[in-house]
């Protein structure tokens, strides 16, 4: 059911990740254009080791990559990770989808026998 060439462990880090508000939009901005960490820092109400650790946190995920640019550290955002993630959405949607699908057969008929599961 998981992409394949995820491990729990990846997938866990990603959704860890992307369960906060202030890493999720660090990743919006960085899909569109990438920037630096002091450029990211200035958007927030946090310091700049706050917005480093932010970033730590999605570079450890794979959603955003760091790369020097003379002394500055350039975020850029991996849209491949995020298809990945989508993708195992899409995954979870299917199975959820399947499940109700089979709820909603046994209520229409009680007395039939349960569908085979998916």
């Amino acid at each position: 059911m998981v992409v394949d060439e995820l491990s729990q462990a990846d997938v866990d880090r990603i959704f860890h990740a992307l369960a906060d508000a202030t890493r999720r939009d660090i990743v919006r901005r960085t899909l569109t254009q990438e920037a630096s960490v002091t450029e990211l820092a200035q958007a927030y109400d946090m310091s700049f080791a706050a917005v480093q650790k932010h970033v730590a946190v999605l570079e450890g995920a794979g959603l955003v990559s760091k790369h020097s640019r003379g002394r500055e550290r350039i975020v850029r955002g991996d849209a491949a990770q995020i298809a990945r993630a989508r993708t195992l959405l899409a995954q979870l949607e299917e199975l959820w989808r399947s499940r109700f699908s089979r709820l909603d057969a046994v209520l229409a008929d009680p007395d039939a026998p349960a569908p085979p599961p998916a």
